[in-house]
C-alpha cells in the first residue's frame, strides 16, 4: 500500500486587475519557496470597493495549495 501524505497552506493574493490574477499573484509567489505543490482550491474571493464611485479597486482571493511532504 503506498501511503502519502500533503501539507496545506492558505495564502491571500491581491490584484487591482480581477481574482484570477489574484490567484495567480499567490500561486507564483509561492512556487518561489514551496516545491512540488499537486492542487490548488480557491477558499474565498473578496473585494475592496470605492464608496465614492462603487467600483472595485482592490480583488482578493484566499487559496489553499497542497504539497507533497518530503521524506
Amino acid at each position: 500500500m503506498s501511503e502519502s501524505i500533503a501539507t496545506v497552506v492558505e495564502l491571500v493574493g491581491s490584484s487591482d486587475k480581477g481574482w484570477q490574477e489574484a490567484v495567480e499573484v499567490a500561486l507564483q509567489e509561492a512556487i518561489k519557496t514551496i516545491r512540488g505543490i499537486t492542487g490548488l482550491e480557491v477558499v474565498s474571493k473578496t473585494a475592496v470597493i470605492d464608496p465614492n464611485t462603487g467600483s472595485i479597486t482592490k480583488y482578493h482571493a484566499t487559496i489553499k495549495l497542497a504539497f507533497g511532504v518530503e521524506r
